[in-house]
């Protein structure tokens, strides 16, 4: 019911991509001291699935889920070959799995593979999250081969062939909300229902299992009270998904399919398909292509995840009733969110001493402004450090010139705001609305035709604005905001006897809280791209980049010659080093970034 025993499909000439070493310590595996070569062959035959770990026991896992809001019935790891626990050696459990290991009974009619493109992103991704102390699924190894496979990437009839490729994922459990939903009784919507209904035996085990591997406090302090116990769990996860969505918030990271398969019954980041990290600040931001009504944009992400956590009590019944979870989740998600993600903005605007109630309003004052200027979420945040108290006028200039140089152009402001529908498909619509609400109702959506009026009226503004004219109104509405900022910090610096030592801790605090390097889109393309071509040597770069996500990096040169070090191919490389030359990893995206669509 809850997993099929599984063998991985041998691949062509595995090699290694990429390893994080401090995943693979989790696992007690070093680097190597001598023959570094010899153990990348033997990372790559291991964790390509090609030869099987000692004791390892390959299997799938079962699960079902609600996807983009409807009950999906029986999914389970298409891709994914779980091979077993390896206890760590400071005595923690960790699931190994190969992501992309060949076909499983859960596969349906896919062939059980990823590629070049979608593991790299997964694996740096994983490792980018962890590093920013983001709770997540770590990636050990990404392994890529000669096997290839046929993939229609943007689903418009242009297939292309593609390199298998492996991802070692670790994690404590890859068990999800999903994996409770093999019991669910046919959905009144879609037909569909769990292969497991009715056996709420099986809901027991898990129960039992998940509460006393992961959640060991809970099952001591209510060993004698299951309804109390499971209670107590669900109040735990609720917490936990609540937290980590607001960590998400607070770095711009969208996670694409936030369907109730790709939530962890323990709180983690799972399963990195088109997610993306914001770059021009947009609340409706949608990471995914292939999400057309928005569903998981940037602002609907929390109440998303409270949603998945209803459905997950709903697969908890009868073991804890409906009543009784129903109302944890209303007392406890709104409120454990919003106390997480004020506590975070405050460190990320450096307000160490008091915690004021006017503090939410300035957070969102901010993040109209940086809407407004078309700001880059990430650079802003980080620039805001080294903006100073002192109301030295000339100092404000020169930091109202590094702010609006993160802002957007008028040439990105078009590319952002350039309507998608043909004129004479919009004019049909807005007929339609009119002459037959009940056919428009199934066609489109009215807030998807307001939007879309929205950005024929912006994009006819664009027409005739002037560079100088968008910047003189960005350093006008930035000033407003930054004398709001400067009161609050003038707050702070009151009430504390030694302003120098603030000064110190504001600024530590916010360089820990907002990082310079994220995994930006283009960046992932970068790397792609030069892997696509045979050089690896960029995946390894932006590796350790982002294992140091919050420091300032060295000199490119210096990254670029330990690359060719690593034997990288001459082409190869010297295409990479032009692609990387252009713009430090640090930047905000170059114009053509706004055409790579992820689906």
């Amino acid at each position: 019911a809850c997993f099929s025993r599984v063998r991985p499909s041998p691949l062509q000439n595995p090699r290694l991509v990429a390893m994080s070493l401090p995943a693979l310590a989790l696992l007690g595996l070093e680097a190597p001291a001598a023959d570094r070569e010899a153990a990348e062959a033997e990372a790559a035959l291991y964790f390509s699935g090609n030869r099987l770990l000692a004791g390892s026991e390959p299997a799938a896992h079962c699960y079902c889920g609600h996807q983009f809001g409807s009950f999906a019935g029986q999914l389970g790891d298409g891709a994914a070959m779980y091979l077993g626990e390896v206890l760590g050696p400071r005595g923690e459990r960790w699931e190994i799995q190969l992501k992309g290991a060949g076909l499983t009974p859960f596969s349906r009619q896919a062939d059980g593979r990823k590629v070049l493109r979608s593991s790299i992103r997964e694996f740096l991704c994983s490792e980018a999250m962890f590093h920013l102390g983001i709770p997540t699924t770590r990636a050990g190894t990404c392994v890529t081969s000669d096997s290839k496979v046929v993939r229609d990437i943007f689903y418009d009839g242009n297939p292309k062939s593609e390199r298998c490729t492996v991802v070692l994922r670790i994690a404590s459990t890859f068990i999800r909300f999903g994996s409770f939903e093999i019991f669910k009784p046919t959905d009144e919507y879609t037909g569909r229902k769990g292969p497991s209904v009715n056996r709420n035996d099986i809901r027991i085990q898990m129960l039992d299992y998940v509460i006393s591997t992961f959640y060991p406090e809970i099952q001591e302090a209510y060993s004698d009270n299951s309804i109390q116990r499971n209670a107590a769990f669900f109040k735990e996860i609720t917490k936990r998904t609540a937290r980590l969505v607001a960590e998400w918030q607070c770095v711009g990271f969208c996670h694409g399919v936030l369907n109730t398969d790709n939530m962890s019954i323990v709180g983690l980041t799972i399963d990195y398909g088109p997610f993306g990290f914001m770059d021009r600040y947009d609340p409706e931001h949608i990471c995914n292509g292939s999400d057309n009504t928005g569903r998981y944009a940037y602002n609907k992400q929390p109440e998303i995840c409270k949603w998945n956590l209803g459905k997950l009590a709903e697969a908890l019944v009868p073991e804890l009733p409906l009543e009784i979870s129903e109302l944890i989740l209303e007392e406890e998600y709104d409120a454990e969110f919003e106390k997480h993600y004020l506590q975070k903005m405050r460190k990320k605007l450096g307000l160490i001493q008091l915690e004021l109630e006017e503090d939410s309003k300035l957070v969102s004052e901010l993040l109209e402004t940086m809407h407004l200027t078309g700001g880059d979420f990430t650079n802003t945040f980080y620039l805001l450090s080294s903006f100073s108290i002192d109301s030295d006028p000339s100092k404000l200039e020169d930091f109202l010139e590094k702010l609006t140089s993160q802002c957007a152009s008028v040439e990105e402001l078009k590319v952002a705001f350039k309507p998608q529908m043909d004129p004479r498909q919009l004019s049909m619509m807005l007929m339609l609305a009119q002459s037959n609400p009940q056919l428009f109702a199934l066609i489109g959506t009215k807030a998807n035709i307001n939007k879309e009026l929205e950005r024929i009226e912006q994009f006819s503004k664009l027409q005739q604005l002037t560079a100088a004219d968008l910047l003189s109104r960005n350093k006008r509405q930035w000033k407003e905001w930054l004398e709001k900022y400067r009161a609050r910090l003038q707050k702070e610096i009151e009430s504390i006897s030694d302003a120098d030592t603030w000064n110190t801790d504001h600024v530590k605090v916010m360089n820990s809280n907002n990082p310079k390097y994220i995994l930006r889109n283009y960046i992932a393309q970068n790397a792609i791209e030069a892997a696509e071509n045979g050089d690896f040597s960029e995946v390894r770069n932006v590796l350790k980049l982002l294992e140091n996500p919050f420091q300032e990096a060295e000199d490119f040169r210096e990254v670029q010659e330990d690359a060719e070090e690593e034997g990288a191919t001459a082409t190869a490389a010297a295409c990479a080093q032009e692609t990387r030359s252009r713009l430090p990893y640090c930047s905000k995206p170059p114009l053509w970034a706004s055409e790579l669509c992820v689906t």
